[in-house]
This record gives C-alpha cells, structure tokens and sequence, in this order.
C-alpha cells in the first residue's frame, strides 16, 4: 500500500500533560470530547463498542496505559475497514500538545478529508477548554 497523504491536527493545552493524558485515555471521557463517540463506549473485552450513527456500530481498541502520552487506537468498521488513529499527548513547557495524525483513507475525496479535519479540530478545541477550565 502507498504513502497516503497526512495531515497532523493539533491543539496547544495549558495543562500538564499528564493529567491531559489521564483524562484524555480513558475511554468513559471521550464522550465528553470526542464528538464522534458521543453516544458513549461500551467495554468488550479488551474492545470497546460505540454507535457509529450512519455507519453502524465500531469496535475500538485503544493502546494501553503507558508513561508516553500514547493514545492511539484502532477503529473497526461493520464494513471491516480498519483504521489505525495516532493520538498522543506531549510536554511543551508547563502545558502540552495533543496531536492527531489523519490519514487520508482509501478513496476519500478533499472534501472528505478536509471535513475529517476540521471534525477532529473541533474536538481538540473541547479537549483543550475541558482541560483548561477543569480543576486538579
């Protein structure tokens, strides 16, 4: 398969970057801020299930707890596509950075992907006034 184009989305959060991991990996947060799993995270097993509005539902597993401000996961779709999301959280003085890097999918237009991107800067934008405005 080839390269396929990238496009990192990024947010800058006043807040130690370790509380916004904290927050950030839980799967039973990222309702909160994740627009598209508004609906809300089921466990199962180690997956976790989330209704997908018009593309059904979606198996996410996520990576696990760790000391690098990795949140990566993987989404299932009930078509079977698979798509692999690289979220981390880095330091950056006092504050962080969070970083999505979109890929774009196969046969996705510019639209499509211009869309996609402005969806996850959106949610970056709720991660960041959550984080800011949450206490200790």
């Amino acid at each position: 398969m080839p390269t396929t184009t990238a496009r990192i989305v990024h947010a800058s959060i006043e807040r130690d970057w370790r509380d916004v991991y904290s927050f950030a990996s839980k799967p039973e947060n990222m309702p909160l801020w994740a627009s598209g799993l508004a609906s809300g995270l089921t466990r199962d097993g180690d997956d976790w299930i989330a209704d997908g509005g018009p593309i059904g539902a979606v198996r996410v597993r996520f990576a696990p707890d760790n000391t690098f401000g990795v949140i990566d996961h993987t989404v299932t779709l009930e078509t079977g596509l698979v798509v692999e999301n690289a979220l981390r959280v880095v330091p950056n003085g006092d504050g962080c950075e969070v970083m999505f890097t979109l890929l774009r999918q196969p046969d996705m237009g510019d639209d499509a992907f211009e869309a996609d991107a402005a969806h996850i800067a959106k949610d970056l934008a709720t991660l960041k006034s959550l984080m800011e405005h949450r206490g200790s």
